[in-house]
């Protein structure tokens, strides 16, 4: 998907990182220069990624577009989800040592700069929870139900990370996504359409970038 966002969006793009494939790319967007760079996939490797990226190379704004799976019916294939929170079966906030569970949410001022834009552009835009999980392919077969009792939009794998990571570094991240299946409808979008089809969410998320 970076690489697709390089190629598509910004103006003469440089490719600064190719190490184990993750391609990162720098160039410009209306006029503001701009870096889009892959995560991987689950909270330990966007936790590495987006900790280097806020405490090594000066980050202050990390904005992520992924794809989510709804657990809601207010959702539909290709709406897009702006995760004002993050719910988490990975232990990952336990290295802070906080006495309790903590909240990972996302940046206000990006979380609303994003929601105006989508209400501009007249977007299918929902603002909520969701979960990140540690388990693509869960045992527990019943385990959504729980998420689902508690409002909780979709399951993607990454935002926890990142925004523990925002807070504890003092920085801003919000995560954007678009949803690719749905676990209660069925419906679902291809891994290629997953890659290269999601436009509004990536150019969602370029207009946030360029107003912040």
């Amino acid at each position: 998907r970076a690489k697709y966002v390089a190629e598509h969006y910004l103006e003469n793009p440089v490719c600064f990182n190719t190490v184990r494939n993750m391609l990162g790319y720098t160039g410009t967007y209306k006029g503001k220069k701009i870096s889009v760079m892959g995560h991987g996939m689950g909270v330990p490797s966007v936790g590495i990624y987006s900790y280097e990226l806020f405490n090594f190379y000066g980050v202050e704004n990390i904005l992520r577009v992924g794809s989510v799976g709804a657990l809601s019916e207010k959702l539909h294939v290709r709406d897009i989800v702006l995760a004002q929170g993050a719910c988490t079966n990975s232990a990952y906030a336990a290295q802070f040592g906080c006495r309790g569970a903590i909240a990972p949410i996302a940046d206000y001022g990006l979380l609303r700069t994003a929601a105006d834009i989508a209400e501009e552009r007249g977007l299918r835009c929902t603002v909520g929870n969701l979960l990140s999980s540690d388990t693509f392919y869960d045992d527990d077969k019943t385990a959504n139900a729980a998420w689902i009792k508690m409002g909780v939009l979709g399951i993607e794998m990454e935002a926890a990370a990142l925004y523990l990571n925002a807070m504890r570094a003092g920085k801003k991240a919000l995560t954007i996504c678009t949803v690719s299946d749905h676990v209660i409808t069925g419906e679902e979008t291809t891994a290629e359409e997953r890659q290269n089809s999601f436009r509004e969410m990536m150019e969602l998320a370029l207009e946030v970038a360029v107003r912040s």
